[in-house]
This record gives structure tokens, sequence and C-alpha cells, in this order.
């Protein structure tokens, strides 16, 4: 690999660095909301209606401006602050600001005054109390959308300029308002205290945070041009993001919309193991995805495309490797992780059992959920979400049949397993549409990092597990050692486990471990080091 490329990568890596350390911290937080939520309400109606109420502020936000402010915008703004300058940057931030603003702002006040029949139309099987619930928490945390938005275009700014601390700082400020929300208005207004909290931590976090970082390059403003050509530019490379369909988002509609017709608190069940998942996705693959688009870009429009076809695959290679080995540690610490994150208040014991089960199952999600994220970046780099996007949306038309069918049979664990499936599916198509067009990645160098993955992720795994039934009997045997009760007990367990799994992967990685996942680890220590 050229010294370019490897400064590149260097590059990327500190900003991954920060982003993972942001999405850590943010998930460790957005756990802590979980818990509290779990503590107060538990599962059932009230729970499964605040968990639904998302689907439409978010199915809005990803029509509107969802992945398409940071994925395309940012490229474009890129190449006319490189191209055209200050000036015309200032100008099209301007335009987009107040021409989507405008766009967002009517469609947040039309889903405030159609939500009851919107709701009715998505969740047919709820009764009136859990329907009339959902209605009213819609109706708090539909105006974050706003918020979301224009701290989206911000940030996009931001990224193309390099800077990376106010994206890193809004999920923290956005999780801290949902946490403070519960603690302090849950015992006077009930699971409302949490949308409000939703409400009060989009505007200080996606938005305020970046807003405030902006202010150094001046503040263009709003403008309203429908016809400028630098907006309509926009609208045809977001396109495909705001209509188009990838199981990325869907996959969570799926499991809600399908979720609700099995059985009450379904909706509850998948969205709490959900969250658990996600730690593996945000820390790797959504940090380094996030990472990884400006560098992207920037080796698109210099027309460096060899280091650019270097830097995927390298990045693709270690992306794997660390996504196989958590979702690993995830399937074997499952019981104790949700008996430690959630059992207190009102959760019950039998929640626990169905919520660990279906973590285990998503467990062999992760792999497919944080190559897709890094798979389609290319794309977006070279200007192209058409392609990907149309994939994307067969992949969803034909999982259709895949969720209702497993769903149906299978209950919540088919429908954990239909994620798994899809997901897996979609991450493999992209990456042989990016080989056919780009070249890049190669796919034999990146299915031996994953077999590589799975010869220290395996025994890891097998260890823990024959760790656990020797020193707590596992899950139904004798307890060898006694444990305290409760969270704490749930700790040690997880800590222990989690200690056994780590000192089995590290022993086998330097012998079995993939050259750029032991190479990706060493950068993240060498710049852990630089920045004590």
């Amino acid at each position: 690999m050229s010294k370019r490329a490897d400064k590149a990568a260097v590059g990327l890596g500190a900003a991954a660095l920060l982003m993972a350390a942001s999405g850590l911290l943010s998930r460790l937080l957005g756990y802590g909301r979980e818990i509290l939520l779990a503590y107060f309400v538990g599962v059932g109606h009230e729970s499964d209606a605040y968990f639904a109420a998302f689907v439409l502020p978010d199915l809005l936000n990803y029509l509107i401006a969802g992945g398409a402010l940071s994925i395309a915008f940012l490229p474009i703004y890129s190449q006319a602050l490189e191209r055209d300058g200050e000036d015309a940057a200032a100008r099209l931030l301007a335009t987009t600001l107040g021409n989507l603003g405008l766009i967002v702002l009517v469609a947040t006040g039309l889903l405030w005054v159609f939500a009851d029949p919107l709701i009715r139309l998505q969740f047919p099987e709820f009764d009136p109390e859990t329907h009339a619930l959902t209605v009213e928490i819609t109706r708090i945390v539909a105006p974050a959308q706003v918020f979301f938005f224009l701290g989206g275009v911000i940030k996009a700014t931001l990224f193309a300029r390099g800077r990376f601390g106010a994206a890193a700082l809004a999920p923290l400020i956005y999780n801290l308002g949902i946490i403070l929300g519960g603690v302090l208005l849950y015992p006077k207004f009930g699971i409302h205290g949490f949308a409000w909290g939703v409400l009060v931590g989009a505007a200080a976090g996606p938005f305020l945070a970046p807003f405030l970082d902006s202010r150094r390059d001046g503040w263009p403003g709003a403008r309203i041009a429908l016809l400028d050509p630098g907006f309509r530019r926009y609208l045809w490379v977001a396109a495909p993001l705001m209509f188009g369909q990838s199981l990325l988002t869907v996959d969570e509609w799926f499991d809600k919309w399908f979720g609700a017709l099995i059985q009450p608190g379904a909706v509850a069940w998948l969205s709490y193991a959900r969250k658990l998942m996600l730690i593996p996705v945000a820390v790797v693959g959504q940090a380094i995805a996030t990472a990884a688009l400006p560098t992207l870009t920037r080796l698109f429009e210099q027309h460096r495309s060899d280091e650019l076809a270097q830097t995927v695959e390298r990045t693709l290679r270690a992306a794997l490797g660390l996504a196989i080995v958590g979702g690993a540690a995830l399937a074997a610490l499952a019981d104790p992780f949700v008996r430690f994150a959630y059992e207190r208040g009102q959760w019950e014991g039998s929640d626990t059992v169905v919520v660990a089960s279906i973590l285990r199952i998503l467990a062999f999600a992760v792999p497919g959920w944080i190559v897709q994220q890094i798979a389609v970046r290319p794309f977006y780099a070279r200007g192209d979400t058409w392609r990907p996007m149309i994939l994307g949306t067969v992949v969803v038309l034909i999982a259709i049949p895949l969720y209702w069918g497993l769903s149906t049979s299978r209950g919540v664990e088919g429908l954990a397993w239909a994620g798994v499936i899809g997901m897996t599916a979609n991450a493999a198509a992209t990456l042989l549409l990016a080989r056919r067009l780009h070249q890049a990645p190669r796919l034999a160098p990146l299915l031996n990092s994953g077999l590589r993955a799975c010869l220290v992720a395996g025994p890891a795994w097998v260890a823990t597990h024959f760790f656990a039934g020797w020193a707590f009997g596992g899950a139904g045997g004798a307890v060898a050692v006694e444990l305290p009760g409760g969270t704490a007990g749930a700790l040690l367990e997880v800590v222990s486990m989690g200690a056994v799994f780590a000192i089995v992967t590290f022993a086998l990685l330097p012998f079995l471990g993939d050259p750029e996942l032991r190479s990706l680890l060493a950068r993240r220590l060498r710049i852990g080091r630089s920045r004590a």
C-alpha cells in the first residue's frame, strides 16, 4: 500500500476512533434510558405504544431528509467548497436549509394532524388504550424531526471540513435529554416524560451542538429557491435515498409492524433486544462508516482510484473481523447482559428469557449490518446513490414475504431470524455490486478475513459457554459459584464471561487473526497513546 493511502487510512482511523468512542458512550447512555424505561414501564401496552410512536416520525425523517443529509449533501457541498469557494458553498447550504426546512415543517404539521388514522393503519391490532397513547406520544416526538433535519445539514458541512466533534457530542446530549425527561418528568407525566425528553434532547444535541460549531464558518441563513441548480442536483442525488428503501432502516419498521400482529408485548421485546444488538453496530459499523465517507469522497475527487480501492478493502476487512468477534461476544453474553440491562422494577424474569433468546439470534445479524453500512459508502463518495438504493429496495421487497412468513410461523424469534437473513443477503448483494462496478473490494481477501475472524470468535464463544456452565451452572444446572442477586450478580457474570471471551480472543488473534484486523487494532492503540 502507498504511503498516501496509509496516511488516509490513519486519518480515517482517528476520525473513526472519535466516532466509535461517541457511539459507545451514546449507546451506554441509550441503554441508561432503556434501563429507566424498563424499570418504570417494563413490557406492556405503554412500552409497545412508546416504541411504536417513533415509526411515523422516523419514516418522515427518512423520506424527507434522513440519510440523504450526510450522504448526498456532503459530496455536493465538498465539491462546491473545493471548486467554487466559500461563497458558493454557503449559498448551497442556505438554499438547502430554506427549501427542505419549509418542506419538513409542513410535513411535520400534517403528521401531527393525521397521526390518529395513520397509526390505526399501521397498527390495526392495538387496543383503544394503546392506540390513543401511541397517538399522543407521536405528536410529542414528531417536531423533533425538524431539529434532526437542521442539524443533519449542518453536520454534513462540518464533515466536509474534517470536523467531527459536534457530531460526536450530539447523540450524547440527545440521550441525556431523554434520561432527564424520564427521571424528572415520569413521576408526574408518566411515559410522556420520556417523549418530552426526546424533543428537548433533539433540539439541544443534534441541532444546537453542530449549529454552535458551525458559527465559526459564518452562518449563511436560509434561502428558498426551489429551482436553484445546486439544490436540484442535490435532489437528484438524494431522491433514491428518500424514496428508495434499505433494510438498515426498514428492518426496524418490519419488526414493529409484524411484531404488533403477533401478540401484546412483542414490539417491546424486539425493540429492547434490538437496542442491545446495535451496540457493536454503532461502535464499529456506524463509527467507521461516518468517518469513512469524507475520506473516500476526497480520494475520489482527487482521482486517486487505487488508494480509494485499497482504503475500502482495508476498511471492510478490518470491520468484518471486528463485527464477527463482536457478534459472537454478544451471543455469548446474551443472558447476563439482558439481566444486567433490564431486570429491575417492572421488568419480569419471563421478559428476560424472551429478550435474551431474541438477542442471541440478532447477534448473527451484526456482520451484515456493519458490512452494509460501510459497503455503500464508496457508492456515495462517487455521488452514486441510485444503484445501491435500487438494489436495497429490491431486497426489501423480496424480504417482505420472509418477514411475514417467519413471524407467522415462528413468532418473535422468526421475525428476528428474518432480519438476520435479510441483512446478510443485503450486505452480500451490495458487495457483489461494488465488485462488479468498481472492481473493489476483492471478495477473496474479504472472505479470508471473515473466516479468520470465525476461527478466533468460535473458540472464544465455546470457552465462554463452558466457563459459564462450570462457574455458574449454566441455564439449568447447579450453581457452582454463589453470586449476589439482581444487577450486581448479572454484572459479575457479564464481567467474568466477557473477560474469558476477551482473553481467548486476544490469545488467538496473533496466530489466526487477519492482518488488517491486527493492523487496525494497532493503529487504534497508537492513536490512543498519542492522544493521552
